[in-house]
């Protein structure tokens, strides 16, 4: 790991000329940020991370079966030739490459603190002797001690500028209208954060229960940038490192730069938990498909290549905040009995408990509307039909059908990873809380999606300019089941006992009626057996 290697050396060496060995641009960042990070006490640790480091590189070589499983992912996903647009960098990677700031800490834009490293150091031991024990998201040993339980203190360093402290209070807003946490202007409490302009976007994970710094440099003056660093602040690591990973994604380590590969260690559940919500590749946490690529191509493969350009999201996804509000103990404050009902997946507002929050493309208090502002709602027949498509819209089709939706032209935009600057979203999923497949490139053009459910939320964006996206959409056959999958019937040969301990969840008939659980092939056995064993057969 290049933080701690490097800073492990820094704090053991400064004083004897190590740093003539490195350019004038790391020496510059190094002094300029050094007094923000904690290096000192890292050397105790420094032999170990030596010790491990080589082996982990070796763990993270692909067995045959997942190389067989990449060559047949990266067929499938489609050739895009990526813009770059801002010659500071397109990403928070690239940025802090540029800015040479990457190389002082963890994953590009984390600055860890000594207990964070040791918890770092434990897992890749673990990882290494093949006994790593199962621990969850960010919740350390420090836990509850690392929550803002009473809310966000920071404040701004005198060389901030006006746009910087716009873009910051942006990304604050972000998190905080979706969420029980509140932020305030206090210089003076204990625990307060304090945004600066230094190199590069960086921060450190949770309340340190002292002053911490966030830095948005040079390049990082965007309101998205500005939310993932927040994100680190309330608590969150990067997606990608969760430790059921390798679930949902390939990592391709022959694309990644040499010295980044012990950059893609998982956490372990001891620093991970999820609060058993799904992985999302839309999370705002999420690293791109080509983050720390030696040669623009993927280090990051989706099981479902179709989601290639939204990693690297510029939006936080419903799953964050619902992950978010459950960390922070939000959703206790609304009375289930007395809060609103919420429909398609969306939970009681922690502000409100008489409206919801929803998943994108949802609305109104219990989430059974249109948000506000979308366009028309559009009927799919069998024959198609064109959407020359500019804000939101909303295709259905009768309750059981399904919609296939097919992308005709794209205005020529900006394609870079996770369509940061514009691009258009499609939720064609049955579970419709998860993030739809984002697009933004020519090269997508007859890419054809067919929904799981007979709603289906289009949602088209951009920063800059105006874009357009011409799509088709019809109702084709093999519509979803409606209504409770029957038992399968048990042989009669012998008398089954039945299993005490096996029980289906409470949500277990909502998910069957609306969503056929049962029979989503795309839905992992051990899934179905933890929500509905006894429905689904699985006892």
């Amino acid at each position: 790991m290049r933080l701690l290697f490097l800073l492990l050396l820094v704090a053991v060496c400064a004083n004897c000329g190590i740093f003539d060995g490195f350019g004038q641009k790391i020496k510059d960042a190094f002094g300029k940020i050094k007094t923000a990070l904690n290096t000192t006490a890292l050397n105790r640790i420094h032999e170990k991370f030596k010790k491990f480091g080589e082996k982990l590189r070796d763990k993270l070589t692909l067995s045959p079966e997942r190389k067989a499983r990449l060559h047949a992912l990266l067929k499938r996903i489609v050739n895009i030739k990526k813009d770059h647009v801002s010659k500071d960098g397109d990403s928070i990677v690239e940025i802090n490459h540029k800015s040479k700031v990457g190389e002082l800490l963890f994953q590009s834009d984390i600055a860890l603190t000594e207990s964070q490293a040791e918890e770092i150091l434990e897992g890749v031991i673990e990882e290494v002797e093949g006994n790593r024990t199962k621990r969850q998201a960010f919740r350390d040993f420090r836990y509850p001690r690392t929550l803002w339980s009473d809310g966000v203190n920071y404040f701004f360093d005198p060389n901030t500028d006006p746009e910087i402290r716009r873009i910051f209070r942006k990304g604050v807003e972000l998190w905080e209208k979706d969420t029980c946490i509140d932020f305030r202007m206090n210089s003076r409490a204990r625990n307060r954060i304090r945004l600066f302009r230094e190199n590069g976007c960086w921060s450190y994970v949770g309340n340190l229960n002292r002053l911490q710094d966030l830095s948005l440099g040079r390049g990082c003056e965007s309101v998205a940038i500005a939310a993932h660093e927040i994100g680190h602040a309330l608590g969150f690591f990067h997606t990608q490192s969760r430790h059921d990973r390798d679930e949902f994604i390939t990592f391709n380590p022959h694309n990644v730069k040499p010295d980044w590969l012990d950059q893609f260690t998982k956490e372990t559940t001891k620093t991970n938990d999820n609060y058993g919500i799904t992985y999302d590749y839309g999370s705002i946490m999420h690293y791109g498909t080509t983050s720390a690529s030696m040669n623009g191509k993927p280090t990051m493969v989706p099981n479902d290549p179709k989601y290639s350009e939204t990693l690297g999201s510029p939006f936080i996804s419903f799953y964050e905040l619902l992950m978010l509000n459950k960390h922070y103990g939000c959703l206790e404050k609304c009375d289930p009995d007395t809060s609103a009902k919420c429909e398609m997946g969306g939970f009681p507002h922690p502000r409100d408990c008489s409206k919801c929050i929803c998943p994108s493309g949802y609305g109104g208090r219990l989430c059974n509307e249109k948000p506000a502002g979308c366009g028309t709602e559009l009927e799919a027949t069998a024959e198609y039909k064109t959407l020359f498509d500019e804000s939101r819209e909303y295709v259905q089709a009768p309750v059981g059908s399904r919609i296939e939706v097919k992308i005709a032209d794209l205005s020529r935009g900006l394609a870079v990873d996770g369509c940061s600057y514009w691009g258009v979203e499609i939720k064609t999923h049955a579970d419709q809380r998860l993030t739809g497949y984002r697009f933004c490139a020519p090269e997508d053009v007859g890419v054809t999606l067919v929904s799981n459910y007979h709603i289906v939320p289009i949602i088209t964006y951009n920063r800059f300019y105006a874009t357009q996206v011409k799509l088709q959409y019809r109702i084709v056959s093999g519509g979803y089941d409606v209504v409770s999958t029957p038992l399968p019937e048990v042989p009669t040969s012998a008398p089954v006992k039945p299993n005490p301990n096996c029980t289906d969840r409470p949500e277990c008939p909502g998910l069957i009626a609306r969503r056929n659980l049962c029979n989503l092939s795309y839905v992992k056995t051990e899934l179905k057996r933890k929500l509905c064993p006894v429905s689904c057969g699985l006892c």
